[in-house]
């Protein structure tokens, strides 16, 4: 029986479907099964070829990438990798692909040399990958995700919470705020994206959400009602003066392959918050960053909250957190907020 990803390459540059195709040339395990140049072709192709996964680009002619992806989710979902441009015009479009269902992106490479392509490549074919195991979740309707923030008017919070995602956590940080209410307690989250879409992400979140979502930048306090998202090139740290507690960008070395790292930023919390005043949530994501500092952070007394395998896209951080033995709480998606709010009180 052959058990290799059959993938589908969608895009409408022949050049890029070439380059595309000759990237899994050396993958034993994945096999292009065919390439369409627009959406029309697709569509006839996942019929005849039953494709496990998809790498589809944003942009094409006739009908483009989140139209196309829109229909599929509705009609035959399945794992979808957007292949997109790094831009502050890409970004709003990528971030809709996510919120269709999409599973992941990844960034066309711009510098021409071996060594892009090679790191290019390399990313790709780990999505691919991971998304022919992930669990495809479309989000139809959530676009217009109702804000119902949790009704708890008198509650006095004494704790501050800390979030870590990455694969399928753009979803996942939406859905967990749209029921937390303006008077949320200090709320900071690291998400594993490139820089211009933590800007469009922390955009979008603030104008859907009752709180005030913003990007994480030197000096940034962190207060009650505000939710603040790392920058996508750098550590979210911190600093304190007297009572307050502000937000410090770190260029330092990638941690667990990232920038910014779930690690980092729980590890830098503990320098200055009393970790029985902290709730950590770690929520779907591929690899285990974080892990080891959520481990310590449960060791030294705060509420370790994490999301169960069947509400995450891909069960890898949470997973990492819960073999070694830091879950105080596995919960699904949609009781995590109540959870943690109930825990800051």
């Amino acid at each position: 029986m052959d058990t290799r990803i059959r993938l589908l390459i969608v895009d409408d540059s022949i050049l890029m479907r070439k380059m595309l195709s000759e990237v899994f040339e050396n993958s034993p395990d994945i096999e292009v099964v065919g390439m369409a140049a627009d959406p029309f072709i697709a569509r006839e192709k996942i019929k005849q070829l039953n494709p496990d996964v998809l790498t589809l680009d944003v942009e094409m002619p006739k009908m483009n990438g989140l139209q196309f992806l829109n229909n599929l989710m509705r009609l035959r979902p399945m794992p979808v990798v957007m292949v997109s441009t790094l831009t502050e015009a890409g970004a709003p479009a990528t971030l809709d692909a996510l919120e269709m269902g999409a599973i992941d992106y990844i960034a066309k490479p711009t510098a021409q040399d071996e060594a892009s392509y090679h790191k290019f490549a390399g990313r790709l074919i780990e999505k691919v990958r991971m998304a022919a195991n992930a669990r495809v979740q479309p989000i139809a309707g959530k676009k217009n995700l109702r804000v119902n923030p949790a009704p708890q008017p008198d509650a006095k919070y004494s704790k501050m919470i800390a979030v870590g995602s990455s694969t399928g956590g753009t979803e996942a940080i939406r859905e967990l705020l749209s029921t937390v209410p303006s008077t949320c307690p200090p709320i900071v989250i690291t998400q594993h994206i490139p820089p211009v879409f933590s800007a469009s992400l922390a955009t979008r979140l603030d104008r859907s959400l009752a709180m005030d979502v913003r990007e994480a930048c030197d000096g940034l306090e962190v207060k009650p009602g505000r939710v603040i998202i790392a920058h996508g090139d750098f550590h979210l740290t911190f600093r304190k003066e007297g009572q307050s507690l502000y937000c410090v960008l770190s260029d330092a070395e990638k941690v667990n392959r990232h920038r910014p790292s779930v690690e980092v930023m729980f590890d830098s919390l503990a320098k200055y918050v009393d970790c029985k005043k902290l709730v950590t949530v770690m929520l779907t994501g591929m690899g285990a960053d974080g892990a080891m500092a959520m481990k310590r952070r449960h060791d030294e007394g705060a509420v370790t909250l994490v999301q169960d395998e069947a509400s995450s896209v891909v069960w890898g951080m949470p997973k990492a957190v819960v073999d070694l033995e830091a879950a105080d709480q596995i919960l699904p998606l949609s009781k995590i907020a109540a959870a943690m709010l109930k825990e800051a009180i």
